[in-house]
């Protein structure tokens, strides 16, 4: 494993392959490590693509950051970091669930380093975003509150970040639980649901700034955390952009959810399937957006 600084944060990542560059980021607070994530880089790299899988900041091996409007502008922006550090933009940006969002963000706010971007389940509606505020900002912010920092370190949704990278425990007991609170407050905030604001933390009409090639696979209908019609909407909102059916069912993101809780399986063991189509899309001309 390879880590470089970014804006004062460390990065743990690792390249897989050779060839034109991508860089590909996980859904949750989940490691480049978890099934699945490696495994669709070792297929793009054996088509000969030279893949950046990464720990975005607060997940795996990196260190654990709390700037920023919210958690996925951080990481986006340490994304874009990470490929200007490692000489390797303009690159494509591929992710999933949390990951597309943190993708879409870059490419948002650093166009010049996204040759073209792709995204699938994309989170979005009102049960799936206060979900999100809920999962990524909740307990965090009740701990804290009821028994200061060391109470945060405390909690298992922190475990990993703790034991791959040690000295997260004396950044994390060094904030102050006010400060920390008042953070994790502003970054639930950009979960609410708004009229205007299909991916939080970016306006719908920053969509139409986005000139890079962009695919994007339909949700399934039975997905309440990225819903079809989320993605149905990102596809109209960006121009020129291609929606594409997955290499999987309608009920993908449900069964892969319970084989995950049951111990039998992982969220993102799918993720190989997506292969061909991507490499199709990376081999298309990008003289133009896709109409």
């Amino acid at each position: 494993m390879a880590t470089v600084g970014v804006e004062g944060t460390t990065i743990a990542y690792e390249i897989v392959g050779k060839g034109t560059p991508w860089v590909l980021t996980p859904g949750g607070r989940f490691s480049k490590d978890t099934p699945g994530v490696r495994e669709l880089a070792e297929v793009l790299a054996a088509q000969g693509q030279q893949v950046v899988i990464w720990d975005r900041p607060n997940t795996g091996a990196s260190d654990v950051c709390f700037a920023g409007a919210s958690e996925s502008e951080m990481q986006a922006d340490a994304l874009a970091g990470l490929l200007v550090a490692l000489d390797l933009a303009p690159a494509i940006v591929i992710g999933g669930s949390g990951g597309s969002r943190v993708s879409l963000l870059a490419a948002a706010r650093h166009p010049e380093l996204v040759s073209k971007l792709a995204l699938w389940w994309i989170s979005g509606g009102p049960f799936g975003l206060l979900t999100l505020a809920i999962v990524y900002c909740g307990e965090s912010i009740r701990a804290a509150w009821q028994g200061g920092m060391q109470a945060v370190v405390d909690l298992p949704e922190w475990t990993e970040v703790l034991e791959r990278n040690p000295e997260n425990r004396a950044r994390f007991l060094a904030l102050d639980p006010r400060e920390f609170i008042e953070t994790l407050e502003r970054w639930m905030l950009v979960y609410c649901p708004g009229p205007n604001t299909a991916v939080p933390g970016l306006a719908d009409e920053a969509f139409a700034r986005l000139e890079m090639p962009t695919l994007i696979f339909r949700s399934g209908t039975s997905d309440p955390y990225h819903t079809r019609a989320t993605s149905e909407l990102l596809h109209r909102l960006v121009p020129g952009s291609q929606l594409v059916e997955p290499p999987w069912g309608d009920d993908e993101w449900n069964e892969r959810s319970a084989a995950a809780r049951a111990g039998t399986g992982g969220l993102f063991e799918g993720w190989p399937l997506l292969a061909p189509q991507l490499l199709e899309f990376a081999a298309r001309e990008s003289g133009g957006r896709d109409r």
